[in-house]
């Protein structure tokens, strides 16, 4: 039983893994956001959170980090701002939020002698894919400010492990769905409108392509990867080798939920044409090699799920905004 901090707990992968560790039999504390409404996020209606310590902080701040971080032995760190249109707009708060904030987390873990620090990266910092499918020796490239300052703090990251020897792992998600997910991202977005009864729904770009990866194979392999002893100053890829055009999600998910779906293309939901990343596929080879995991959800199985619980939670969804 090991002491873990989880920040970004209240989002939607970060609950996802809080909730998994309790699981697991780990005593967790949950970094959330602080705010004066004392909100926590999808935590608020976990079944687990009895047996959650939440800590509210912000992880832009190093004094609130360093408290969050005494005594506890791994942190998983998730805190980020993840949208992508956002960064378009305000540069400087991703700066401050994903390289500032990681850097908060890094220092504490050195000068508190943390035993693991998971970091939390993104396909995104690939840019479009230059070879398929995509390993951890391609080429990084981030063509939005905010895979820039997701970039940016894998790689100091990965110097505070050459440097100090902070013992880090990196774990690289592609794009992760499931319940819980705003509508901020393109699934939940078809979803959302497609249950409300829109026959005509918004998106942008239908041709890029991307590497769907359900949120409890991406929490799994966060764990698995994070934790092994033969990860530490590795970055991992976590996907699963398959990817699809969001022109042929639209149609999947149109059979899925019985709703004949026509697209509109919307140009505000278009990124800017030098930004937009074409196609990512994972190649999840060398976290099979070094700890055995592998996705266990194909696409299908967990769009189910994931159009299941929209069903259930339609209300929280404003189909009709662009979320960025």
């Amino acid at each position: 039983m090991s002491e873990i901090l989880v920040t970004g707990a209240g989002g939607f992968i970060g609950s996802h893994l809080t909730e998994y560790l309790v699981e697991k039999g780990h005593n967790v504390k949950a970094f959330v956001h602080y705010n004066s409404r004392n909100f926590w996020g999808w935590l608020e209606k976990s079944k687990y959170i009895d047996d959650i310590e939440i800590y509210s902080g912000d992880i832009r701040d190093y004094d609130s980090v360093y408290e969050s971080m005494k005594g506890i032995d791994y942190v998983f760190h998730l805190a980020a701002l993840i949208g992508i249109p956002y960064s378009y707009y305000s540069p400087l708060a991703y700066i401050k939020t994903n390289i500032e904030g990681t850097y908060n987390i890094l220092q504490a873990a050195r000068e508190l002698g943390a035993k693991r620090v998971i970091h939390t990266s993104t396909s995104e910092v690939y840019g479009t894919a230059q070879h398929i499918p995509i390993n951890e020796n391609h080429p990084i490239n981030p063509q939005s400010p905010y895979s820039a300052t997701k970039a940016s703090a894998d790689y100091l990251a990965k110097t505070f492990y050459l440097s100090f020897n902070l013992p880090v792992t990196i774990v690289r998600p592609f794009n992760t769905f499931g319940p819980r997910q705003s509508a901020r991202a393109v699934i939940p977005t078809i979803i959302s409108q497609a249950l409300n009864g829109k026959k005509e729904i918004k998106l942008g770009n239908l041709n890029s392509s991307r590497d769907f990866n359900y949120v409890l194979d991406a929490v799994e392999g966060m764990y698995k990867i994070g934790l092994h002893p033969n990860t530490l100053g590795e970055v991992v890829n976590i996907g699963t080798t398959k990817d699809i055009s969001i022109r042929d999600l639209v149609n999947l998910i149109s059979k899925l939920t019985k709703v004949d779906l026509k697209v509109k293309v919307d140009n505000k939901r278009i990124r800017p044409e030098k930004s937009e990343v074409q196609r990512l596929v994972c190649d999840y080879s060398k976290a099979h090699n070094l700890t055995g995991w592998k996705p266990r959800y194909t696409l299908e199985e967990g769009l189910e799920k994931t159009i299941d619980w929209c069903r259930e939670n339609l209300n929280i969804y404003k189909e009709g905004i662009y979320n960025v």
